[in-house]
């Protein structure tokens, strides 16, 4: 996978279809966090993000050999329309609809950066990543998956915008509710990240 790490993910995409697998599989390992953490805050199940982070790359290969694929240097950006579709269709499908700093003056979405860690910081952490989960919880849906993209997918707001179907503007302003309404909680409920 190393010998894949200097290159675009147009030229993966590109040995991909020319045959060569572990180009793909150097594109999935580099996105893969990304795709499934937004998956995940989306779906709340782990299993089932599981599943729709594997669907979602079975139709990206399928896309992919059946020629379909337009290179616009958007990878990911498609990637993750690909994976909000299946969520969508997911919810559908059973009915259901899915869901600022700390006192250290931290981003409180950084706290999932995962790394190398002792004990005690893991349980420090799940237990930050179990509180931020709570809020996230409790935010109305569109702010919810609006700061889910944008802090854990890492999409721009224009790309929020289209993947939402919304403006620029709506996305933005759902984002700036979220965190005021996630820093209300951490006041009412004296959380310290």
């Amino acid at each position: 996978m190393k010998a894949f790490a200097q290159n675009t993910d147009q030229q993966l995409i590109q040995f991909f279809i020319d045959g060569n697998t572990d180009a793909l599989e150097a594109l999935v390992l580099r996105h893969k966090d990304k795709i499934y953490t937004s998956i995940f805050f989306l779906v709340k199940d782990k299993y089932l993000a599981e599943d729709i982070f594997q669907d979602t790359f079975i139709r990206i290969i399928d896309t992919l050999r059946g020629g379909r694929y337009t290179d616009e240097g958007k990878f990911l950006p498609w990637t993750m329309r690909i994976a909000h579709n299946l969520c969508v269709d997911h919810f559908r499908k059973i009915k259901r609809t899915p869901h600022i700093k700390n006192s250290d003056n931290q981003n409180i979405f950084e706290v999932y950066h995962f790394s190398e860690e002792n004990a005690e910081t893991k349980l420090i952490k799940r237990e930050s990543h179990d509180r931020i989960r709570e809020m996230l919880d409790r935010l109305p849906d569109d702010q919810r998956e609006v700061i889910i993209l944008r802090h854990f997918a890492d999409l721009s707001f224009k790309e929020i915008a289209e993947l939402t179907n919304c403006s620029i503007n709506t996305a933005l302003g759902r984002m700036r509710y979220g965190l005021i309404n996630m820093r209300k909680m951490m006041v009412e409920k004296q959380i310290n990240l």
